[in-house]
């Protein structure tokens, strides 16, 4: 048994590239029948009987940027001007046809670093039922792999959107349409507990849903309900850019927080190399009483619309099913064909993009401060493994209450260049 690894091992060193189409690399079987074989999806360890495989994938985001401000004494834009946005490790573990197991490790998150860690079984027709860490089924924008949304950052509008939560989701699907619903705690990485108690769900419906053109149309919802001894709540978000020190909108600590209600709409539409995509979210804070009684409950609200087109590629792909959690509905990135990659004389492939996004957090005499953000951006795709992103960012900043004593109260514009190395098996 000890001496197996090292047999795989030396099997893959041994070995040529199974197909040098996708430069895939194939070791001979070991004495178990196990096999070991690397190509751009990653490191991939299968057994014969029954079939088993572990895919080892990972990510490594690297931003540099600059930023100014319009009005002066605001400080400084970026404690760094070159920073690691992620650096992940994702095993996957697949069991025969009915079992995934997925785990992703941010070893550059220090606050929360596991991001998905769930176990998902797909045993009965059209369904997958999924237990642990996941992504809550809320917001095309966020289900979409950040590997593959259309800018370096999500919108402001994202502020809305949960991080991956623990819970338990099941979801379904027909040749056009999907249904998810879930219930979920806080993260794994907080301890489950102390965040409330969470209900959600998302139904999507794809009206065109052909090769070349997909019409996208989708609703989702979530119910929170917290007790009194659950930590503060806020809503917040920087200007579209990990960089920044600090976010231009906050709501601030809201410890009344009681019940927060989330309702979203998604449109999007694709046609060969141009693909258009829009969400509105509307956010609810109901608080507990105070002693002068009750307190009015808040509203918030955000939204975008992008567009992205690919100068000399085949567009983004539609993905209806995912392989394990609520990532339903969303759409690929771009991958290059074998002679576009300069690896082999080709150029690589092009994606232009530009977005318009905004956020309010300002409600019934409550100010958290409001934002309108415009982002350009380009992307080239030199490899099926390697993404360069560049963004260029104008926002318009309201400062909230929370952020007056850095901020002041005065609106002040911010212009920031983004630049994005991505690699990702």
């Amino acid at each position: 048994m000890r001496r197996a690894p090292a047999l795989l091992l030396l099997s893959l060193a041994a070995a040529s590239p199974a197909d040098a189409a996708d430069d895939a690399i194939e070791g001979m079987a070991g004495p178990y029948g196990e096999r070991l074989r690397y190509d751009p999806k990653g490191l991939t360890l299968s057994f014969p009987e029954p079939e088993v495989k572990l895919q080892i994938g990972g990510r490594l985001h690297i931003d540099a940027g600059a930023a100014r401000f319009s009005r002066p004494g605001l400080g400084a834009t970026f404690p760094d001007t070159v920073a690691v946005r992620r650096s992940w490790i994702e095993p996957t573990l697949t069991i025969g046809k009915d079992w995934v197991v997925a785990f992703q490790y941010d070893f550059s998150d220090p606050i929360l670093p596991i991001n998905d860690a769930f176990v998902a079984w797909k045993g009965l027709p059209d369904t997958i039922l999924t237990l642990g860490n996941m992504k809550v089924p809320f917001s095309l924008e966020w289900l979409q792999s950040n590997n593959d949304t259309l800018f370096a950052e999500r919108s402001l509008a994202n502020a809305f959107v949960p991080d991956r939560r623990f819970g338990f989701a099941i979801g379904h699907h027909g040749q056009a349409w999907t249904a998810v619903a879930s219930v979920f705690g806080d993260a794994a990485s907080n301890g489950i507990t102390g965040d409330g108690v969470a209900a959600a769900g998302r139904a999507t419906v794809a009206p065109i849903l052909e090769e070349r053109e997909t019409l996208h149309l989708g609703v989702a919802g979530i119910v929170q309900s917290r007790a009194r001894g659950d930590g503060a709540f806020n809503f917040s978000t920087p200007a579209e850019a990990f960089l920044f020190a600090r976010p231009f909108v906050d709501t601030g600590d809201l410890p009344d927080a009681a019940r927060v209600s989330r309702i979203g709409a998604e449109f999007a539409y694709r046609n060969g190399p141009i693909l258009v995509q829009a969400e509105y979210i509307h956010a609810a804070i109901d608080r507990f009483a105070g002693p002068g009684g009750a307190l009015p409950s808040l509203g918030f609200q955000g939204g975008y619309v992008e567009a992205g087109w690919v100068l000399n590629g085949a567009g983004r792909a539609y993905a209806l099913v995912p392989k394990g959690g609520t990532t339903y509905a969303t759409f690929k990135g771009i991958q290059p064909r074998d002679d576009q990659r300069i690896s082999r004389g080709g150029i690589g492939v092009f994606e232009l993009s530009a977005r318009y996004s905004a956020i309010e957090l300002n409600a019934r005499g409550f100010r958290g401060g409001a934002e309108r953000d415009v982002t350009l951006g380009l992307s080239w795709y030199p490899e099926p493994n390697l993404r360069l992103i560049a963004n260029v960012i104008h926002g318009r900043v309201q400062p909230g209450a929370a952020q007056s004593d850095a901020l002041g109260t005065a609106p002040f514009s911010v212009d920031t260049i983004l630049g994005r190395l991505q690699i990702y098996w």
